[in-house]
């Protein structure tokens, strides 16, 4: 029998002795009873084994005992009141309170966990409280464009000719979009997206991905070339394939919206270590070093916001790319200008549970 499971049985074993402290509600007064009781059974095993006890000795020694247990306990069971305090406040939703800890031990400890519980549940508070802002702005700008194009028809200040009704048309359709992109979000979220894998051969999924996006950039009225990869030999990946041309689908379309006329976007693909890396560059006005930690976030658009985007396609796409154990960056562009992004996903056999 090793060592750990020699503690562990011990473990097991002392959880199962009674707790008769557990109705005591201060912590103080629970040391303080430990230490008499303990106090108590040496003094009885000194009356036992000699025969006659010094009365005053030993409540004197009690006496200190309990002063001493008070005054050292005071700084052992200060984060705990602390901890309540705080949680207290949690509950009514200020999440800036901490806790104070300088011990070591199991409390400290449990002060660290609690006040790393407490930046995790402010950033997450402080993200929900973004959401909202960023959602109603979004939802607000359409909303508030196709209301004046229907009231333009209903006064009779404009009639309802093509260019109108395209005008809401496309606001309609920018609608649509945002709430599909939080709705595949949320499923995201609650981790209730399954994948579906299958081996995919990259050149003709590549070749599918562009003909959709050119076709896409089309009906934009986008005068965008689309260039898919030429493969000196067969790849493949190991994915769902919808949420992969999703993921495809959003890049080629941010690339598209900020390319200028004429531009060209590339698609590339090649094997590495383990890996199948893409590529997709556009000739646009490209992401500052500073922002492209910052573009896979929900609403972050930056300089790159003219197109018109809903601010949520790249974070889609890291959460397909996140969902098939790959990465997806930013990298500086090979011609100086432009925006290059990179996805890399497992190569087939590297992925746990599949055989080679």
């Amino acid at each position: 029998m090793t060592s750990g499971t020699l503690r562990v049985r011990v473990r097991q074993a002392l959880d199962l002795l009674p707790r008769p402290l557990d109705p005591v509600r201060s912590i103080k007064v629970k040391l303080g009873v430990l230490l008499v009781a303990s106090g108590a059974a040496g003094v009885g095993y000194f009356w036992y084994g000699i025969g006659w006890l010094p009365p005053r000795t030993a409540a004197t020694a009690i006496c200190l005992a309990l002063v001493t247990s008070q005054v050292l306990a005071h700084g052992m069971t200060s984060p705990l009141r602390e901890m309540t305090a705080a949680a207290g406040a949690m509950a009514r939703g200020d999440y800036t309170r901490r806790v104070r800890a300088t011990s070591r031990d199991e409390v400290g400890q449990l002060a660290d966990a609690f006040n790393k519980m407490a930046e995790d549940l402010h950033a997450a508070d402080q993200r929900r409280r973004e959401l909202i802002a960023n959602v109603s702005h979004e939802l607000r700008t359409p909303i508030t464009a196709l209301q004046g194009v229907l009231e333009n028809m209903v006064d009779g200040v404009a009639e309802p000719e093509p260019a109108a009704l395209r005008a809401a048309l496309a606001q309609t359709e920018r609608l649509g979009h945002l709430v599909a992109d939080l709705l595949d979000l949320s499923r995201l979220d609650a981790g209730v997206v399954p994948l579906r894998r299958v081996r995919i051969d990259v050149a003709d999924f590549l070749d599918e991905v562009v003909e959709n996006a050119t076709a896409t950039a089309a009906g934009a009225g986008r005068d965008v070339t689309f260039r898919p990869p030429d493969l000196p030999e067969p790849l493949s990946v190991h994915g769902d394939p919808w949420r992969l041309h999703q993921l495809f689908a959003n890049l080629l379309d941010n690339a598209a919206r900020h390319s200028p006329a004429g531009g060209i976007v590339r698609v590339s693909a090649e094997a590495g270590p383990g890996e199948i890396r893409f590529e997709v560059s556009d000739e646009g006005e490209g992401i500052p070093p500073a922002e492209r930690s910052r573009v896979f976030e929900r609403f972050t658009r930056g300089d790159r916001a003219a197109g018109g985007g809903t601010g949520l396609g790249l974070a889609i796409a890291r959460w397909v790319v996140e969902l098939h154990g790959g990465r997806i960056q930013v990298l500086d562009p090979a011609t100086g200008t432009g925006c290059r992004i990179q996805v890399s996903l497992p190569a087939p056999g590297t992925i746990r549970g599949e055989a080679a």
